[in-house]
């Protein structure tokens, strides 16, 4: 098992020495680990991956918990407030996307990042349009992993943004995952979410598809470009589409601008 674990991840596999012995890492946290400010917790069906995984992510100052099946993952997120939930979708017996949208329902504000066997479109899309942040097929490098989830800790700890009132209208509610316009509050999906906080960070700034791919998506704009143009529809049908003045527009040749009007 460990030598099938090196051969597929490469630069992870200098962490399996650290791994005879056989208490499960979750329990083996100290206590100055668990002091620290971003939790994570890894749901993963292969328990030399898990470890590696969290290895790995310790050395960046990360309190890492590691469980291996739903009703334990959801059994440690009521124990400890976890940030960021790192999810195999290929766990065994159980649907990884209703699972998402299980861990979006106990806690609106926590990141996910799936871990897919597939490197198809297919589970991407469907990774994100059930409420994952951030989607990693595997096999996959350690440096880009702990790349994607320094990515979500800045993202999750950001100060949250509200537009002055007079000037646009549009205020964003972190805790429901919602944007309030003209009073009416407008429901969006976490991945919607995080596209429109963007654009309002950078508003009147023509923002490219590769960019939008790359800062919210966190992934290489190589052959997913589409995906922006997909969200940026599904936004301006809940944004926009009952009013007359468009918050998002389309530049031709170039991306989208968010422009929010008095």
């Amino acid at each position: 098992m460990h030598a099938a674990i090196a051969e597929q991840y490469g630069m992870l596999a200098r962490f399996l020495p650290t791994f005879s012995r056989t208490s499960s890492l979750a329990e083996d946290q100290s206590e100055g680990a668990c002091a620290a400010k971003f939790r994570v917790l890894i749901v993963e069906s292969s328990l030399p991956l898990a470890r590696l995984l969290a290895t790995g992510l310790s050395e960046d100052a990360i309190s890492v918990g590691v469980t291996h099946d739903r009703a334990s993952a959801l059994l440690q997120m009521e124990k400890s407030a976890s940030d960021l939930v790192i999810l195999d979708l290929d766990l065994p017996e159980v649907d990884a996307f209703a699972m998402i949208r299980e861990l979006r329902a106990k806690r609106p504000n926590i990141s996910v990042l799936a871990l897919g066997g597939k490197a198809g479109a297919v589970d991407l899309v469907n990774a994100f349009d059930h409420g994952a942040d951030d989607y990693l097929p595997k096999p996959f490098s350690l440096l880009e992993m702990m790349a994607r989830v320094r990515a979500l800790r800045r993202r999750s700890q950001a100060a949250p943004i509200a537009a002055e009132p007079k000037k646009s209208q549009i205020a964003l509610h972190h805790d429901q995952c919602s944007v309030e316009r003209d009073g009416r509050v407008i429901g969006l999906t976490p991945r919607e979410f995080t596209l429109l906080e963007y654009m309002m960070q950078h508003e009147g700034k023509t923002l490219s598809r590769a960019c939008l791919t790359q800062e919210v998506w966190n992934m290489s704009a190589e052959g997913n470009t589409n995906i922006v143009d997909v969200y940026v529809k599904y936004l301006r049908d809940k944004l926009d589409g009952d009013y007359d003045i468009k918050m998002i527009r389309t530049i031709r040749g170039l991306g989208y601008v968010y422009q929010a009007q008095a």
